[in-house]
């Protein structure tokens, strides 16, 4: 019986249809972390440029928080010195909220 329904043309239409539908959900997925990703990296770089510009913490604060943020999230990637400044030039760089949360 299985293989009838198999073979059969409705049957092909809706694995056909189904597959679709996974694949775009599973795109929209990933987009969306990437939104939120992006939205993340551009509020540290953020607040970095803000505590260094307001309060006069020097560069080496970026390092310190790039270990305790890795000691506190240690399966997380991307979060290293060299990543954090990337952060902090990109929120330097556009610096209106808008701008990142239309990405």
């Amino acid at each position: 019986m299985s293989a009838l329904i198999t073979r059969s043309k409705s049957y092909r239409e809706l694995l056909t249809r189904l597959k679709e539908q996974i694949q775009s959900a599973r795109m929209r997925a990933v987009l969306a972390v990437n939104r939120e990703l992006i939205v993340l990296y551009w509020g540290i770089g953020k607040e970095i440029l803000h505590r260094q510009e307001k309060e006069g913490w020097g560069a080496r604060v970026i390092e310190r928080i790039a270990q305790d943020l890795s000691k506190a999230f240690p399966e997380m990637q991307g979060l290293s010195p060299r990543n954090l400044k990337y952060m902090r030039a990109f929120a330097e760089a556009w610096p209106e909220e808008a701008i990142v949360q239309q990405l």
